[in-house]
């Protein structure tokens, strides 16, 4: 039905349900009217089905089209509304929800002046019939836009132990872990446990002769470049060669059978073994005290796995995300730095160096021995293979075919530098070599761990900082690849098969390992298909052990040192520094704290640094939020923040406020506080520019995801000032959490129930009338 039926006459309610079903219109015939000229209904039809203009509208109350004849027509609630060119829209009341397409009608065309003859030659009648209807619309008008006002749902009460069961349920299992197990058989349950523990056992069943194809070749690609690399990183840790190549044979193959990561390769990393190392020789010196240095290695290798493997049962891997993105960034950088400083003492060939990591110590020492300490033809083998290492490694970022060239790097630089030394006798010109690896597989130590005495809390405390920095770079490593290839790694998963493998590895001689980025990387581009490439990379390190290791006797210090120093240079990621500068200054912050605190202080000082300014943004953040002035978007009854929208507009007489975050005894008095402040300024602004006062405070409660006993009675103190100043306080959308306090704590009673409203809208609504609907 559309409105050029009812143009010889003045009032009658608009069905759309049949305008709904009419988007290719055909036109009912006319109503009868005494004065009706059919042959121009005709014309009039005929023109409206060449220029009728879909508008789409979603509201809650009834609008009214107005012609400049005054003639009134009433719309109920429905979705959508055809109107002529000629026709105004306007809004009587608030609207919620309504989306208009932009129209553009002339009032000058054929079709108004047709209706406009036509209305002049009845003139007479028309005028009577018009105050009849003005006077008519006038007493329905009010009844019609009353707005509805929906009201807030009181949440039902839920029983304490229901409460709590759902509180733990999305703490601490968020993830639903239980949900296979659900109408499950006993023996289905048994089984899907076991693959629960045991991944390997889920996708192991549909391995095939093609995926180990692509694993064999990963495994081995891994393991030459892992094998000279572990030989370098035990020297970080200031243990023996072979106890870096034992890390690399036992918590490989147990990761692969526990582990959820397809492309995450297990060994020694040189973080971690940095930060063992530094935070171990201040307790025992790793020369003249090597026994009890290593038994302590063995103790916080053990504590680091059973604080993983804790964190996983309990699920609480969430506490690692409290080292965040930025303090990594910077912590990370800062090791390669330090790591790198370390390395000059083999690069150069020095003999007496500083045990500090500081650059300022590192720089003292190198100095200080240009003399007499360094070591030409050190120099001239590690500085030689160093641009061979980086070379390598530039051909293999520019070509990503080429990446085996710069997996293999390391070992083909370890070959040729070993074979040098051995035949020009280089090593009795005073280049350090590594001498003597001990041969065989990993001998047990079991005994040799601290289970009393104060070395056992020694070893838990360096075991928890140690295991702590190497589950955030694996859970990190495996997420990043496991985005790349589409599918999920489960955290607590990898947790739990993180630190059995590390307390295994304890009892086995080895020292904390870890997901290895470079090694992961080679993996991935190597083509892995599943975890079998550690199992292939394990097999690799375990042939070396038994039968390889005396070739390494000649293999020059220098060289280990070029390997590590090309390694951690991809830890100094730049880019990610300036992107964060750009988004959040006080991330840069951390992240420029936790790297200078690394490189001029120690690598336990960065750390701290790190850890203590994440949590002070997040202190910050929770006892200082966010609040914001709102006012209403124009055409819209949608209520924005001023600052991001300028065009919003206050509405007269009401200050409406949004907090952006949980209310609770750290920031309530704060809230409080910044709202009143909000009100005072306000007030002063008005008194300037003499407006009419403000009547009416409104918070916006959205954001507001909770709220404690403190916020409850910050809220009171708020009110009890407002009503000093003669303002009333109104509430615009609580959750059902924070409803359900309030109403616990009688608050609902002190303001009144009809000052707790579901929107903005709604509340502007009752308490300006006047003004919305003149807007």
């Amino acid at each position: 039905m559309f409105l050029s039926d009812f143009m010889g006459i003045d009032y009658l309610p608009f069905d759309l349900h049949k305008a709904e079903a009419s988007m290719a219109p055909t036109l009912p015939p006319p109503p009868p009217s005494p004065s009706f000229d059919s042959n121009a209904h005709a014309q009039m039809c005929t023109k409206l089905r060449m220029q009728i203009i879909p508008i789409t509208l979603s509201i809650a109350t009834p609008i009214c089209l107005i012609r400049e004849s005054n003639l009134n027509f009433w719309l109920g609630s429905h979705s959508s509304l055809y109107i002529e060119p000629g026709w105004d829209l306007r809004l009587k009341g608030v609207l919620r929800n309504c989306h208009f397409h932009s129209i553009s009608i002339p009032k000058e065309n054929s079709l108004t002046k047709k209706v406009s003859l036509k209305m002049a030659h009845e003139d007479k009648d028309l005028e009577v019939k018009n105050m009849e209807t003005r006077a008519f619309c006038s007493s329905e008008s009010q009844r019609h836009n009353a707005p509805y006002i929906h009201k807030v749902g009181i949440p039902p009460k839920q029983g304490l132990l229901k409460e709590f069961k759902t509180t733990v349920k999305e703490t601490f299992f968020s993830d639903d872990p239980l949900r296979p197990f659900k109408d499950q058989p006993k023996s289905r349950q048994f089984m899907l446990g076991l693959q629960a523990l045991f991944p390997i056992l889920e996708w192991g069943r549909n391995y095939s002769l093609k995926k180990f194809q692509g694993d064999l070749i990963a495994g081995l690609t891994i393991a030459s470049l892992c094998i000279p690399q572990d030989i370098g990183y035990s020297r970080l840790a200031n243990l023996p060669p072979q106890f870096g190549l034992y890390s690399s044979f036992v918590p490989p193959l147990i990761y692969a059978f526990m582990g959820s990561s397809r492309d995450i390769a297990i060994g020694p990393v040189a973080v971690v073994s940095l930060l063992l190392g530094t935070l171990l020789q201040n307790e025992f010196d790793p020369v003249n005290e090597a026994v009890e240095y290593r038994r302590l290695a063995f103790t916080a290798t053990f504590f680091a796995g059973i604080t993983q493997a804790t964190l996983g049962v309990l699920r609480l891997g969430f506490l690692i995300d409290f080292l965040s993105h930025a303090a990594v960034v910077g912590f990370m950088g800062g090791a390669a730095i330090t790591i790198a400083l370390q390395q000059l003492k083999g690069f150069l060939g020095i003999k007496h160096f500083t045990k500090k990591t500081d650059i300022i110590s590192v720089m003292k020492s190198v100095f200080g021995s240009i003399d007499h300490g360094w070591n030409w033809q050190t120099i001239v083998i590690g500085a030689s293979f160093l641009a061979f290492l980086l070379s390598a490694k530039y051909l293999g970022k520019k070509n990503k075919k080429l990446f085996w060239v710069s997996a293999i790097a390391p070992l083909i630089s370890v070959i040729l530098s070993t074979l040098f030394v051995y035949i020009t006798h280089a090593d009795k010109q005073g280049v350090a070599i590594v001498k003597h690896i001990e041969k065989g597989i990993n001998p047990p130590s079991v005994n040799e761990i601290y289970f009393s005495g104060e070395n056992l809390l020694k070893g838990f405390r360096i075991g928890i900082v140690a295991g702590m920095i190497a589950l955030t770079e694996a859970v990190a490593i495996g997420r990043t690849f496991a985005s790349m290839k589409d599918y999920q790694v489960d955290g607590n998963k990898e947790m739990i098969a993180l630190g059995t493998m590390n307390v295994v590895g304890s009892m086995t001689s080895c020292y904390v390992a870890t997901g290895s980025f470079s090694r992961s990387a080679v993996n991935y581009m190597a083509g892995c298909q599943t975890a079998v490439s550690n199992i292939v990379m394990s097999l690799v390190v375990f042939l070396t052990l038994k039968f390889l290791t005396p070739l390494f006797e000649y293999t020059p210090n220098a060289i280990l040192s070029s390997i590590i120093i090309s390694a951690v240079i991809g830890l100094i990621d730049y880019e990610a520094a300036i992107l964060i500068w750009k988004i959040d200054k006080f991330d840069f912050v951390a992240c420029l704290g936790a790297f200078l605190g690394v490189v001029f202080a120690s690598v336990e000082i960065g750390l701290l640094i790190a850890v203590s300014i994440s949590f002070a943004k997040i202190l910050l953040q929770v006892t200082r939020p966010r609040t914001a002035i709102l006012g209403r978007v124009p055409m819209t009854s949608v209520y924005r923040n001023i600052q991001q929208y300028p065009e919003a507009t206050k509405v007269p007489g009401v200050l409406i406020v949004r907090v952006d975050s949980a209310i609770y005894f750290s920031n309530s008095n704060y809230i409080k506080e910044r709202i009143l402040r909000w009100l005072t300024e306000e007030e002063d602004h008005l008194r300037a520019t003499y407006q009419p006062r403000v009547q009416f405070l409104i918070i916006e409660m959205s954001p507001v995801t909770d709220i404690d006993t403190s916020g409850i009675h910050a809220f009171e103190e708020l009110y009890r000032s407002l009503v000093k100043r003669d303002v009333q306080l109104v509430l615009a959308n609580p959750g059902q959490l924070v409803l359900d306090k309030l109403y616990a704590s009688g608050f609902p009673d002190l303001i009144g129930e009809n000052k707790i409203f579901l929107t903005v809208a709604d509340a502007v609504l009752t308490c300006s009338p006047k003004i919305v609907q003149e807007v």
